[in-house]
C-alpha cells in the first residue's frame, strides 16, 4: 500500500467504543421509556450516523430521534467517551506509519468535539494532522460528505489517499470520492458487509493490517 495519505475511521478501527456507546444508547432509550437490558443488541449503533440509526433500529421519526440523540449525548459527553479502549497495537502502527513519512487523518461520523477529546484523552492525537468529524447539528455525519469535505479542505490527491474502516459506510464514502479503501475485520462490520463493498484490501486483524505497511 503505497499511499502517502491515510484516513482512519475512529470507532471500531482505532478504538473499541463498545461500552461507552451501548451504555449511552441504553440511557437514551430509558429516557424515552424503552428498557433494553442486553447491550449486545445495541452494537449495531456503532459506526453509522446516530440520528439515522435511531430512526432505522427503533422506527423513530426525526423529531424523536433527535430527542434520543440529545439524551445519548448527556451521558456520552461526560462518561461514555471515556469508556473506550485503544485496540492493542494501534499506537505502534501509527508511529510506524508516521515514521514512513505518511500523513494521517481521522475521518469519523462522530462529532468532532467528541472525537478530538477521545484522541486527546487516549494520547494519540499527535499522530494525526487533523481530526475530522461531524457537527453537533448533524452536518457531515454521512461519510460520503465527510470525506469529500476532508479532501477539499486538505487538497488531497485521491490517487495517493487511502481510507481504512470497519463498516460499509467507510468503504462507500471512500469509493464515492475516488479513494481506495481497506476493510478491517476486527471492528463491528461483518466480513459479508465489508466484502459487499469490494474493498481494495481486507485484513481480519490489526497485526495483519500493520504488517501490510511493512
Amino acid at each position: 500500500m503505497h499511499h502517502s495519505t491515510i484516513l482512519f475511521d475512529l470507532d471500531g478501527t482505532l478504538t473499541d467504543p463498545r461500552e461507552g456507546i451501548t451504555r449511552s444508547i441504553q440511557h437514551a432509550l430509558a429516557k424515552l421509556g424503552i428498557d433494553e437490558p442486553d447491550l449486545t443488541k445495541l452494537e449495531p449503533f456503532i459506526g453509522p450516523p446516530l440520528l439515522q440509526a435511531f430512526m432505522e433500529f427503533y422506527d423513530f421519526d426525526e423529531a424523536r430521534a433527535w430527542e434520543a440523540v440529545g439524551h445519548y449525548r448527556e451521558r456520552f459527553k461526560t462518561v461514555g467517551l471515556y469508556e473506550n479502549l485503544l485496540f492493542d497495537g494501534v499506537l505502534e502502527m501509527l508511529e510506524h506509519l508516521r515514521g514512513q513519512g505518511r500523513t494521517l487523518y481521522v475521518a469519523t461520523s462522530k462529532p468532532s468535539v467528541f472525537a478530538r477529546e477521545i484522541a486527546r484523552h487516549f494520547a494519540f492525537d499527535h499522530h494525526f494532522k487533523v481530526i475530522y468529524g461531524s457537527e453537533l447539528d448533524g452536518t457531515r455525519t454521512n461519510k460520503i460528505e465527510l470525506i469529500a469535505h476532508l479532501i477539499a479542505e486538505e487538497r488531497l490527491d485521491s490517487e495517493h489517499t487511502l481510507m481504512i474502516g470497519d463498516r460499509k459506510h467507510d468503504l462507500i464514502g471512500a469509493h464515492r470520492n475516488g479513494l481506495q479503501a481497506v476493510g478491517v475485520g476486527y471492528g463491528f462490520g461483518s466480513h459479508a458487509e465489508l466484502m459487499a463493498e469490494s474493498p481494495a484490501y481486507y485484513y481480519a486483524t490489526l497485526p495483519a493490517l500493520r504488517a501490510a505497511f511493512s
